[in-house]
């Protein structure tokens, strides 16, 4: 194997990808050639325009964690970060003040937000700026491509007893930073998907792969809004590399982030079974050949394989890169 596709949301999929390189430069990935070039399909549904900048959370996260730059302990943005201009934005009074922008991470959609107005589509911005966070740690061997360069993005429907319809729809981000997840998700709306395109790259990347990978990421707004721009989902199903995934939800309950709240609004159980079965089996007419459960969710395997799922139980938690590259190493040989 000589090209790997990931589609990735932020945090978990970022993590997912440091492992897999680990185990691609460790030689540890059964069938993986060490020159393997490695493809990241990344969401940018979380996108959003916040005090004139055009921020991108999911294309930084995975951007800064492989140019070795990001927050560890917070999960997202940069290390040794300031807070001056979020700071001073708040003395002026300027909303939104839930939503908080390192001043490093400032430059970056000060970048963005320039070459975009200048009318580079989001692909090309995100090549340039991978020249800076990626290209000197990983030379050509990793690429970072945006699920499309139109503008998407989600929005979660709860309740509000203010509005007349007793329901209104929230940015993404105004659901996770500022509600927390707290409120149930009455709908998950993806604006602009049904008009959107596949970005350059991203079908080829699909086609010409020998695997493609689904990490433990969101599976509605992270791979499921990937995988719902016309055309992705189709060329996820005609590839001819096998295609795995790794269940995000540990004995009933999502590792991080709020997968047990959006799944809840698409009707989805919150059980690596029951999104494995979400996801389906590409004989069945879904995505996947294989899906990795943990260990503790072995009682799932008999109902996986029978939806057409090859399905094996391993130890899913990233606690490092060499437990991560274990459970990529899991992935291949389900599927290989």
């Amino acid at each position: 194997m000589k090209a790997i596709t990931v589609l990735s949301g932020g945090t978990g999929g970022a993590r997912f990808l440091e492992g897999l390189l680990a185990g691609i430069r460790g030689g540890t990935l059964p069938g993986v050639e060490p020159d393997a070039v490695v493809t990241v399909v990344a969401n940018t549904a979380d996108d959003v325009w916040m005090h004139g900048l055009k921020i991108c959370p999911d294309l930084d996260t995975v951007m800064y964690t492989l140019g070795d730059g990001n927050d560890r302990e917070r999960g997202w943005g940069l290390r040794d970060e300031t807070w001056s201009v979020k700071a001073e934005l708040e003395a002026y009074g300027v909303e939104p003040t839930w939503f908080g922008l390192g001043d490093r991470d400032v430059a970056t959609h000060l970048v963005r937000t320039q070459m975009l107005e200048a009318g580079y589509p989001l692909s090309a911005v995100t090549d340039a700026l991978c020249e800076r966070w990626l290209a000197p740690r990983h030379g050509t061997s990793v690429r970072l491509l945006p699920m499309t360069d139109d503008r998407v993005e989600t929005h979660v429907v709860i309740a509000d007893d203010a509005e007349p319809s007793g329901r209104r729809a929230v940015h993404f981000q105004e659901y996770w930073v500022r509600l927390h997840a707290s409120v149930p998700a009455e709908q998950v709306v993806v604006v602009g998907q049904g008009d959107a395109t596949p970005g350059p790259g991203v079908l080829e990347a699909l086609a010409e792969a020998d695997l493609v990978i689904v990490p433990p990421s969101n599976p509605v707004v992270s791979v499921g809004t990937i995988l719902g721009v016309p055309g992705l989902r189709e060329a996820v199903r005609a590839t001819s590399a096998p295609v795995v995934g790794l269940s995000p939800i540990v004995g009933g309950r999502h590792v991080r982030g709020m997968a047990e709240q959006v799944l809840a609004a698409i009707g989805v159980e919150a059980s690596a079974e029951a999104v494995g079965r979400h996801y389906g089996a590409r004989s069945e007419g879904g995505v996947l050949d294989g899906w990795l459960v943990d260990s503790r969710d072995a009682a799932a395997l008999p109902g996986l394989t029978a939806a057409g799922l090859r399905a094996a139980a391993v130890p899913l938690m990233m606690t490092d890169d060499a437990a991560t590259a274990a459970m990529a190493a899991a992935a291949i040989d389900l599927v290989s």
